[in-house]
């Protein structure tokens, strides 16, 4: 195989064909082989997006047919001025990394994050029908990774971002853990925010055919740029298509899907908009939302680490809230069972807790619904014991609300009266049936 590529003075990024001693001929990009090829496999992107690999023998040949045009993923791309002359707004991307940042490692096969803010920005000439775009990375890694610290570094750029003028902030993330960047960003802007914060990320990376990052991020920078709200807001495919994105509240989001385009849902609770970027079209779905230009900025950054967030099971899950005492964690949140259950050997566990100032959120594995802990004999013993219900919250914004709160008070009695205060929506009184089984995401 290598004799044939050096004979065709082939190299990666080429477009080759390979034809085979038998008649058959493929024709693709050739692409760099990862670690655990055959070591006779040519290894080629087709054009419909998909890399196939050729087995290459005695009587095959490769011929090189041209090179990869600009803007091909893994070619040199063009500079955003010249392609598209942008509107007057401006729109600032942030860099988180995460799958809408990545491209397959041909090396190992695997997904791995290797573009920057301003390259995924210079892919996607559609973005400059809605803004001129500027854009920084902050990190570079996939969204598991994500820390409370690097909250505290995107609520700082966002806020520096804006203070500076622009229309909106887009923030390019990893989707497995956005709702809980979405509902830190918003607990850390709930006192003011003048114009959007927007969170996107895409569930396939930009070098698959049927990758959503390109909608994603032009229905982000749309919203961004145009929408009348105010909010941190997530913005995600509303359907399977590539219709229109749905604009969730920050604080009110989950992932639903592991795989899914429009894997993310609003709980509890309606979306803000559907967002149209072939249109250039924002809808809003409800009118409780707080306006463009309606407050100055109020950033209160700061977020306490040493938060868990624990799921009620069958087994030994007091001695698991134990060893978290034991290991000196400030705040605990527990996804109980039901109305927000957790089991008699816990229960003593939250006593414990609550005599060391250790503040207790329980949360709903059922995800839709409300902790409700006056209904059964075991909910009354947790309130007891010094439980915090967290009425209908995601647990992801509750985990990200108590380690806000707790980066400012650790007095038990502050932390249970600012968890129970509504401060950016994450809480409602009644619920709609609709809210459950609803139809088309909204």
């Amino acid at each position: 195989m290598a004799r044939l590529l050096s004979k065709a003075g082939a190299k990666p990024g080429d477009i080759v064909e390979v034809r085979r001693g038998d008649g058959s001929v493929f024709k693709g990009v050739l692409m760099p082989k990862h670690e655990t090829s055959h070591p006779d496999t040519v290894v080629i992107k087709l054009d419909n997006g998909y890399n196939i690999g050729v087995l290459v023998g005695e009587g095959d040949d490769i011929v090189v047919k041209g090179s990869l045009k600009p803007g091909t993923p893994g070619a040199p791309v063009p500079l955003l001025e010249e392609a598209i002359k942008p509107p007057g707004e401006k729109v600032f991307i942030i860099g988180a990394g995460g799958t809408i940042a990545s491209r397959v490692d041909y090396e190992t096969g695997a997904v791995k994050p290797y573009l920057d803010a301003s390259e995924l920005a210079s892919t996607i000439p559609e973005l400059q029908r809605y803004a001129s775009i500027e854009a920084e990375q902050l990190f570079s890694i996939l969204s598991e990774d994500m820390k409370p610290r690097m909250w505290e570094a995107i609520v700082d750029k966002a806020a520096r971002v804006l203070e500076a003028g622009y229309e909106g902030v887009v923030v390019a993330h990893g989707t497995d853990t956005m709702a809980f960047t979405a509902s830190a960003l918003s607990f850390a802007f709930h006192r003011g925010l003048p114009r959007p914060v927007i969170l996107t990320g895409s569930q396939r990376s930009s070098d698959r055919p049927s990758s959503d990052a390109a909608f994603n991020l032009t229905a982000s920078v749309l919203a961004a740029s145009r929408a009348p709200f105010a909010e941190v807001a997530v913005v995600m495919h509303g359907e399977t298509g590539d219709t229109y994105a749905l604009a969730h509240r920050g604080v009110r989001v989950k992932k639903m899907h592991s795989s899914r385009r429009d894997a993310f849902q609003s709980v509890n609770d309606r979306p803000l908009a559907r967002i149209y970027p072939f249109e250039g079209r924002v809808e809003m779905l409800r009118g409780d939302y707080r306006r463009r230009g309606e407050s100055d900025l109020q950033a209160e950054n700061g977020f306490e680490e040493r938060v868990a967030l624990v799921k009620h099971f069958p087994g030994l899950i007091g001695e698991v809230l134990d060893a978290l005492l034991d290991r000196g964690f400030r705040g605990i949140v527990v996804e109980g069972t039901g109305f927000g259950h957790v089991s008699s050997d816990a229960v003593k566990v939250l006593e414990r807790a609550r005599d060391e100032g250790v503040p207790v959120v329980v949360t709903t594995q059922t995800i839709f619904g409300r902790v409700n802990l006056n209904v059964y004999s075991t909910g009354r013993k947790m309130l007891a014991a010094g439980a915090i219900p967290a009425g209908d919250m995601t647990s992801e914004a509750a985990y990200a609300k108590l380690s806000w709160i707790l980066a400012r008070t650790q007095d038990l009695s502050e932390v249970r009266e600012l968890f129970h205060r509504n401060l950016a929506g994450e809480l409602s009184e009644r619920h709609i049936l609709r809210l459950y089984r609803h139809v088309g995401g909204v």
